[in-house]
């Protein structure tokens, strides 16, 4: 019997590492993608899409922050907006996010009350 390979998402972005680190981002914490509103594609970071995508990005509005939206690259769960904005750490296998990635959270998802 063959083992099937488990399949994970494609991660688009400019020389993206098997963790999902791209040119922009690649420190040990740097293990996020996000997958965009716009196009329903993981991209490793925002200006990665602004490279690659050939469109504008859209925002997820705050409505549909349930949506698996966040990949981990360490572990490649998938999971809730809402539940990333509310942890610094992969609940399935507890590797530490960049805390720095916060500052860019309104390039992403609709953020202080914009519609």
């Amino acid at each position: 019997m063959e083992i099937m390979e488990e399949k994970r998402p494609i991660v688009h972005g400019v020389d993206v590492d098997a963790r999902t680190r791209c040119v922009h981002y690649y420190s040990e914490k740097d293990v996020i993608a996000i997958k965009f509103h716009c196009c329903g594609q993981y991209y490793a970071c925002y200006f990665c899409h602004q490279q690659l995508a050939g469109h504008p990005s859209k925002k997820w509005p705050k409505a549909q922050w349930n949506e698996r939206a966040i990949l981990c690259g360490n572990c490649w769960n998938e999971m809730a907006i809402a539940t990333y904005l509310d942890t610094v750490r992969c609940p399935n296998c507890d590797h530490l996010f960049n805390e720095g990635c916060s500052n860019h959270y309104h390039l992403y998802f609709e953020w202080k009350g914009e519609n």
